[in-house]
């Protein structure tokens, strides 16, 4: 039994947008992060950092959103999120999953939490700006190494682009969001027309149009 504990639109958005390209039977599990659910007791079993998602995939509890991207990528390999083991393909697709969850998705901890990397709370704005301009610098080298290819590993479309396609939208209330770069607005465009993301979003409530 398959069951994602989620947030709409936190990071547990990239594993539900897999399992619904993948087709497989799950249960979405609601934890509420605004009322700190992530931190309960019962929570802390699960993951005990206190973060969003966690994945049971029956005697197995998984956390860090891409630890458990990268186990249903080779759960369900029929599914194509990834290309095969040993292949140079397959290299790519480490490291752009590498690339993602620790340069951006890691700077975009600091964009939306600055209180928690400053010991007095007068700092966190300039702590935001920098870190959004760090971003800028971090989508500026993600769209030149994508530049006029269909997807991250050129024709084959993988779990690294709805990783970026995530992350894209993330942005979207920063001062100069990704979708400004039209390589990259046109990948979030592509990924978005996606059923299975189109699901994805109407489950969890999320307004598709963010560009």
């Amino acid at each position: 039994m398959l069951a994602l504990y989620y947030y709409p639109g936190n990071a547990s958005l990239l594993p539900h947008m897999m399992l619904r390209e993948i087709g497989a039977e799950f249960e979405l599990r609601f934890v509420d992060q605004e009322n700190r659910q992530q931190k309960s007791p019962d929570y802390l079993k699960l993951n005990p950092n206190g973060r969003i998602p966690v994945l049971v995939d029956d005697d197995l509890v998984l956390f860090e959103t891409v630890a458990i991207a990268l186990h249903l990528a080779d759960r369900f390999p029929q599914a194509g999120l990834a290309p095969a083991v040993g292949t140079n393909g397959r290299a790519e697709f480490y490291k752009w999953m590498v690339h993602l969850t620790n340069t951006p998705q890691a700077e975009f901890r600091v964009w939306f939490y600055p209180h928690e990397s400053v010991s007095e709370e007068a700092a966190a704005p300039a702590v935001k700006q920098a870190a959004g301009e760090r971003l800028n610098g971090m989508f500026d080298v993600i769209s030149a190494q994508l530049g006029d290819r269909t997807w991250l590993l050129g024709d084959r479309f993988s779990a690294a682009d709805l990783f970026l396609f995530m992350l894209i939208r993330w942005s979207r209330n920063m001062p100069r969001p990704a979708r400004t770069l039209p390589n990259l607005k046109a990948l979030a465009e592509r990924v978005l027309a996606r059923p299975a993301v189109q699901e994805a979003f109407k489950v969890e409530g999320i307004q598709a149009s963010f560009f």
